[in-house]
């Protein structure tokens, strides 16, 4: 643990010196004898090339996960994001407990039936979002209570309801509630913040063990043999109206490593969420207004006191130069809005640069947005017709751009895994650094 004065306390080594060190046992009696599995099976320096197994399929990382906040990713149907190769996608969990509720989408099978997805689901857990209400927000031991963005209507959202929420969306991944720090923050405030980050966890920990009868046992029987059956299994008709509908007894839970930019806050706080037993980690609170530099020494010295033998999330990020760079630090998921958002505003990524479609330049030009690139959008379709819907406001112009930036992130992801196998990261990560550095837009 780290006091507000910064001392340390504990003499962990990094998890993945020498060898490697896994986390602790709690976990195997969880979710991951019930198939969710993590194995590298290729690796270059840091960097590693691996497969997430889950309830709904298998996901070779590093990954890159679409945005789909409230169930859908904007301007796109669930059929191209799996036509595109997008093995797993991200949802929200406050946007989707508000509107349409999450008890709804229990019922109606949980999250992967109701949005007709059958590939991974990872869902946060509203955290970052609660606290980007700014003063419709407050903050305290309980939870984060919070008004409704939508309605002005008051709520509470606690690690427990966190928890229960996820459990009735039945994602594959469920985070836990971590409380949010911008940038800057003080040394202070980033321990105190991070303190309240693992006593939330703490709770979520417990909660998650409790919903689905997942707390250890000394059954050691193979995963097989470890299905619930009709007896053991919770149904809606033999718990309390109150009770949590688990719609994925297979979910995983991943812990979040906080403190903001102070490197030692973050090794205390990634050495005391190893001990909680989570299936795997994310490193949050980042991709707040930093400089990019300073997230990767974050990264790179975060991730070697995270387990070698589980998934590594750095949420929220971010550019494809982030992409590339965090990877040679050793993260294996990500996700961002960035291709989704930036599509809809008319920029595009290309094998030369960020592309801004609206500019005058593009009125009359013929040739595709990437002529390197063999998505639909520039196989099919000229720069001047991009151009000419963006500028009428098609809707046609959001999916186009969508589609293509989709393929071009997930492209990258699928170069960034041949390079770990061939061993020449390295030269992709100059190609992304020289492309995609954190420079101001042509414009």
């Amino acid at each position: 643990m780290v006091t507000t004065g910064g001392a340390l306390t504990g003499g962990l080594e990094p998890a993945d010196a020498g060898e490697g060190k896994p986390s602790p046992d709690q976990s195997y009696y969880t979710a991951m004898a019930m198939g969710f599995r993590f194995r590298v099976t290729a690796e270059s320096g840091r960097a590693r090339r691996g497969e997430m197994t889950t309830p709904h399929g298998v996901v070779q990382t590093p990954a890159f996960m679409p945005v789909g906040t409230q169930g859908a990713v904007k301007g796109v149907l669930p059929r191209d994001l799996a036509g595109l190769g997008a093995e797993i996608m991200l949802s929200n969990t406050y946007h989707l407990h508000l509107r349409p509720g999450d008890r709804l989408i229990a019922r109606h099978g949980g999250l992967h039936r109701f949005i007709g997805w059958d590939r991974p689901i990872l869902t946060d857990s509203g955290g970052y979002q609660a606290f980007s209400l700014g003063e419709r927000r407050t903050i305290d031991e309980e939870g984060i209570r919070f008004r409704s963005h939508l309605d002005g209507s008051e709520h509470l959202l606690t690690p427990e309801k966190a928890v229960e929420i996820q459990a009735n969306l039945g994602s594959d991944v469920a985070m836990v509630l971590d409380e949010c720090l911008g940038y800057p923050a003080t040394r202070d405030q980033a321990a105190t913040s991070m303190e309240r980050t693992l006593r939330w966890e703490t709770r979520c920990r417990e909660r998650f063990l409790e919903v689905a009868d997942r707390r250890p046992t000394a059954d050691r029987r193979p995963a097989a043999d470890r299905r619930p059956t009709a007896d053991r299994r919770p149904t809606a008709d033999r718990r309390p109206p109150t009770a949590v509908c688990v719609t994925n007894p297979g979910q995983a839970q991943f812990g979040i490593v906080q403190g903001g930019t102070h490197i030692d806050i973050r090794v205390a706080s990634a050495q005391a969420t190893v001990e909680l037993g989570f299936e795997a980690y994310a490193i949050g609170g980042l991709s707040v207004g930093e400089p990019p530099e300073l997230m990767y020494e974050v990264v790179g010295q975060t991730t070697p006191w995270l387990p070698a033998d589980r998934p590594r999330y750095l949420m929220g990020t971010g550019t494809p130069a982030d992409l590339v760079e965090s990877v040679a630090r050793g993260i294996d998921l990500f996700d961002c809005v960035m291709p989704t958002r930036n599509a809809r505003n008319g920029q595009l990524f290309t094998s030369e640069g960020r592309l801004n479609i609206k500019n005058a330049r593009f009125a009359d030009d013929p040739a595709p947005p990437d002529p390197a690139c063999g998505c639909y959008t520039c196989r099919h379709f000229s720069r001047a017709y991009l151009r000419h819907l963006f500028m009428a406001h098609e809707i046609g112009a959001a999916t186009l751009n969508t589609l293509h930036n989709l393929h071009f992130y997930l492209d990258t992801m699928r170069r960034i895994r041949e390079a770990i196998v061939f061993g020449s990261l390295d030269n992709l990560r100059l190609d992304y650094c020289r492309l995609f550095s954190r420079r101001p837009v042509d414009s």
